[in-house]
């Protein structure tokens, strides 16, 4: 049986600042992200099986992504938790705004490492993390490989 690599893509939105950067990014600012998720493995070969030639269900996967990234940092402001930015953070929370403190740089390099990560600890034996795609605006993204990272 073939291996074969399904990509299901997904929207969020979060806003983050980039603390000691030296450009704009250090400001508070938002994105409406876009990450691609693929996953590599075999069908389903039993013909018993409700999931039968299928890698994984789509639903399946999107459960788990949901979970894990888009319904924490959809509407979210990302800071790293070791800078003066907690500040910031502490005060939006009081006021009962959604913040996530990270323990690194909320870049998108960093976030999709995150993601990859989550993901992978959720996922069935059976099904592999193959890549994610994060795209923070229509012509920045970053991309996780698991082939660059064994």
């Amino acid at each position: 049986m073939s291996n074969i690599r399904i990509t299901k893509q997904f929207s969020f939105e979060t806003g983050h600042a980039l603390y000691g950067y030296d450009g704009k990014c250090k400001n508070v600012h938002g994105h409406s992200y876009k990450l691609s998720v693929t996953v590599i493995g075999q069908p389903i070969t039993d013909t018993e099986n409700v999931k039968f030639g299928m890698v994984i269900d789509f639903s399946d996967l999107k459960k788990i992504v949901k979970e894990e990234i888009v319904d924490l940092f959809d509407h979210a402001t990302v800071f790293n938790k070791n800078t003066p930015h907690v500040e910031l953070a502490n005060e939006l929370k009081s006021r009962g705004h959604h913040v996530i403190l990270v323990d690194y740089q909320p870049t998108s390099e960093n976030m999709v490492t995150d993601f990859a990560q989550k993901i992978k600890n959720r996922l069935p034996d059976n099904i592999q993390l193959h890549s994610l795609k994060l795209q923070e605006t229509d012509t920045s993204f970053a991309e996780w490989y698991a082939s660059d990272n064994a």
